[in-house]
């Protein structure tokens, strides 16, 4: 199976390299999880760069490319027995915060989420974000995704739990 490249006005979803290992390792603003030293970590890490491009065990990770630089990645995850059929979840996370504003995020989730629904059965797609991230939360809802509710107390933050706001679009509603 050739591994899945979605090209854009502006970017290029690609599968990712293993010389990009470093890169996807650095600690970046925004996200969830930050790196660790941890061996297993780092060769889940690993193992999901080795697949990405295919839908591999329920999730398929791209890079985001721009301008020839790897900008981001952005996932899609349907992992089995954890979701219904035909719902996929977003994550999407831009490294530099130059890259942020300057509508990459909202081409590749609106790519991503064309082929989820044209390549891969996707019935609906849903993403979260910190109800605080205004900028991805304008990125869903130029989009098309509804705002559908807050989770309280949702993801790990430094001072506790942080509440996530819930975004979903369904085949029949998505425009692109």
């Amino acid at each position: 199976m050739t591994p899945l490249e979605l090209r854009g006005e502006r970017v290029l979803l690609r599968p990712l390299e293993l010389e990009e290992l470093d890169v996807l390792h650095a600690p970046h603003e925004g996200l969830i999880e930050p790196p660790s030293d941890d061996l297993e970590a780092l060769d889940r890490l690993r193992r999901r760069i080795e697949s990405s491009g295919r839908f591999c065990d329920g999730r398929l990770d791209l890079g985001i490319e721009a301008g020839g630089e790897l900008i981001g990645s952005i996932e899609a995850r349907h992992p089995p027995a954890a979701l219904p059929p035909g719902v996929f979840e977003l994550g999407i996370t831009l490294f530099a915060t130059h890259d942020r504003g300057c509508g990459y995020g909202t081409e590749a989730t609106r790519l991503l989420t064309e082929h989820l629904f044209a390549a891969l059965g996707a019935e609906r797609v849903q993403a979260s974000t910190d109800v605080e991230n205004t900028a991805m939360r304008r990125v869903f809802e130029k989009l098309g995704f509804a705002e559908e509710g807050v989770m309280r107390g949702f993801m790990p933050a430094g001072d506790g739990r942080a509440d996530y706001v819930l975004y979903g679009v369904t085949k029949a509603e998505w425009g692109g």
